[in-house]
């Protein structure tokens, strides 16, 4: 076990390209199982969650290699649709194999998929859709078996647009006989870059960005090389890094149009914001306003991922902020933590009130999600003193080496043992 050690109150200043998406390409590693050759893609970040799927890939009888951020991958030997329980429970995104393997070998053995505890996330949707595909489906305690004969395109209605199902269905259905139609589907970039690289395996996916999707089945798919996406969320905590600390950031290879609600919010609040193609510059050197009421919502919304970080930013703005979180109940986890380090949030069901405060401090925290650990560093760059993040396995699900990036930026932050006996000392909070 890990912790970070982050010496805070510096500006963040400086230049930095932006990894590709972690929630890009996992669903798309996921999906390179339709395909019976090759497969190259590029830009994948090195992180937690990608070595986890490539080893269930390896596990499958797969051949699976990540060097210098490209994915070389064989699938003439998967031999297996049973993913080990054990590999499975290490990542949600795990489920995404279901539709894939299930269109490839007619059945498929999974189980209770593990990440991050931020409330109740059912795959239900998930598997309905697949059971509208003709699926037979199965449950023996935590043990989900799916079968089929043939997969046959249908209408499908989701109840709500979630992302994981949307894509899921995607995949099945692009292997099925017959057209599907995803309806009230998710609306995400990484659905339509999901779109982009099933048709780029000869796949006939039209609409993804709407939430109708039309899937014309295909019975083969050719060999490919694929770019993904950049990390919108990753882009976003460099965002709300660089304003949270009054400094001076640009951003490099990374899509603004991905990030039109984290913007809007953030020149509410007086941030300068910059954009010219792939590169945002980002400028905040005033205490930042109130921003009065924030609600969570699917794409196109404000992302249920960049709560905890603007909670951070909002609460060292003056005033009264407001934040309505929609998507997951057990996302506010973190505001213990910032209370501890002298933010002033209550909450209330599932809104926070955020009375911002002219300074954090220093203080000994634990990530208990993956956003809120990167919440917590962003917090702990912004405070006055020593701040020692804990639990950063977390963290590493979703960002590639956290500390490098950020030290790139000025940033005065380590990665020690956990073992290590330097806690800080309580950060002087008469100044």
């Amino acid at each position: 076990m890990e912790k970070l050690v982050i010496e805070g109150g510096k500006p963040l200043s400086g230049t930095i390209r932006i990894q590709g998406a972690k929630n890009a390409a996992l669903p798309i590693l996921a999906a390179s199982v339709l395909n019976g050759g090759s497969v190259i893609i590029e830009n994948v970040p090195d992180l937690l969650d990608i070595r986890v799927m490539l080893d269930i890939l390896t596990a499958l009888g797969s051949k699976a290699e990540l060097k210098d951020h490209q994915v070389h991958l064989d699938m003439s030997g998967l031999n297996s649709s049973h993913i080990p329980e054990e590999l499975m429970k290490q990542m949600r995104s795990s489920i995404f194999l279901m539709g894939p393997l299930l269109a490839r070998f007619g059945s498929v053995t999974v189980y209770q998929p593990g990440g991050c505890a931020i409330g109740e996330r059912k795959i239900n949707l998930h598997l309905a859709g697949l059971m509208a595909l003709g699926a037979e489906i199965e449950e023996n305690g935590s043990t989900i078996v799916c079968r089929v004969g043939k997969l046959t395109g249908a209408d499908i209605a989701l109840d709500f647009p979630s992302v994981g199902a949307t894509e899921n269905i995607m995949m099945a259905a692009a292997a099925a006989e017959g057209r599907t139609t995803i309806h009230n589907a998710a609306r995400e970039p990484e659905i339509q870059d999901l779109q982009h690289f099933l048709n780029a395996m000869g796949a006939r996916i039209y609409g993804a960005g709407t939430d109708t999707i039309t899937i014309d089945g295909v019975s083969e798919f050719r060999p490919c090389t694929y770019r993904i996406i950049p990390d919108r969320i990753a882009a976003g905590t460099i965002m709300v890094a660089a304003a949270a600390t009054r400094g001076n950031v640009t951003l490099e290879q990374v899509n603004p149009q991905h990030l039109t609600s984290l913007v809007h919010v953030l020149k509410r609040a007086g941030v300068q914001i910059v954009s010219s193609g792939d590169i945002m510059n980002v400028q905040c050197h005033n205490r930042p306003k109130q921003v009065e009421r924030i609600i969570t919502s699917p794409y196109p919304a404000f992302p249920t991922d960049l709560q905890s970080l603007i909670m951070v930013f909002l609460s060292l703005a003056e005033g009264l902020s407001i934040i309505k979180e929609t998507v997951f109940e057990g996302r506010f986890k973190h505001v213990d933590e910032l209370s501890r380090m002298g933010a002033d949030i209550r909450v209330d069901m599932n809104a926070a009130f955020i009375k911002g405060v002219s300074r954090l401090y220093g203080a000994t925290v634990e990530a208990t999600d993956l956003r809120a650990g990167a919440a917590l560093v962003v917090a702990g760059l912004a405070a006055h003193g020593t701040t020692v993040v804990e639990q950063i396995h977390h963290i590493d699900r979703g960002y590639e080496q956290i500390e490098t990036m950020l030290g790139r930026l000025g940033a005065r932050i380590s990665r020690k043992p956990s073992g290590e006996d330097d806690r800080p000392a309580p950060a002087d909070r008469s100044g």
